[in-house]
């Protein structure tokens, strides 16, 4: 009771700023459809998609910039931060903590919309990814599901290029699913531990920043997203090590082996 005062009485200060309760409903929103977009990036072995889309966000993003036009067609403008020296910057490394409660509640929507569209295309384009060729044998569209699919790779990219910005987009994108990957290969269980993992990165990296301020944000929730990565790779590693040795174990002896052959 006591340690849930404590962190109760951390977590208030935290969302009684507007700033902070801001980034972290857009980074909710963008966690969510990161999180179950890589998650069949990930299975379809499309990362280098999403490494390709972090350039083209990047320059479509200053694309915008001198446009003075949406990011997401942006969300910086040139009459806003595109109207000094910071705004490249903001575009590699993401403004979460900048953004106004209008701008929040879009992004929130725009993740909520493309986890539904996810959602929706999950099972026909599960099958397509595990066996295209039985897939379009048995009438499901595979052509149409993979333009699809990386329609909203496209929208995720370009909206979480204001979260984390397009040099680490693909953190957030890949670290998340590939962990879910390592620690469970039911894929439904894994598409939901994918979309919770990517919320906990997200979570942690904001408060992380908010108590250290010297900290950037992008920088503390890739970097969560990164331990994540490696703990599942370990938890995985050392699973995989237990299941040979006691393959091994159950080996019978070389004696009862050769009595079984002779």
């Amino acid at each position: 009771m006591i340690g849930a005062l404590a962190v109760l009485g951390w977590v208030l200060p935290i969302v009684g700023h507007p700033f902070m309760r801001n980034a972290f409903l857009a980074g909710t929103g963008i966690a969510a459809c990161c999180g179950a977009v890589g998650y069949f990036v990930v299975l379809r072995s499309q990362v280098f998609t999403g490494d390709a889309l972090s350039h083209v966000a990047f320059t479509g993003a200053l694309a915008a910039l001198a446009a003075g036009a949406d990011l997401r067609f942006s969300i910086y403008t040139s009459s806003g931060s595109g109207a000094n020296g910071t705004a490249g910057v903001s575009v590699l490394f993401g403004s979460i903590l900048g953004l106004s409660a209008g701008a929040a509640r879009a992004a929130a929507l725009i993740g909520a919309t493309i986890l539904g569209g996810v959602l929706l295309i999950a099972r026909p384009l599960l099958f397509a990814s595990l066996d295209e060729a039985v897939a379009a044998a048995r009438g499901v569209p595979v052509r149409a599901l993979g333009v699809g699919f990386l329609a909203l790779v496209g929208v995720t990219a370009a909206e979480t290029t204001q979260a984390v910005g397009a040099l680490l987009l693909l953190g957030l994108l890949a670290a998340p699913a590939a962990a879910a990957h390592h620690l469970t290969t039911h894929p439904f269980r894994g598409l939901a531990l994918s979309t919770a993992l990517a919320i906990g990165a997200m979570w942690v990296g904001l408060a992380a920043s908010y108590a250290f301020p010297s900290v950037p944000p992008s920088f503390a929730i890739i970097a969560t997203a990164a331990v994540t990565f490696a703990g599942a790779s370990a938890v995985h590693g050392a699973a995989k090590r237990g299941l040979l040795r006691g393959s091994r174990k159950a080996e019978p002896p070389a004696e009862v082996r050769e009595e079984i052959r002779g």
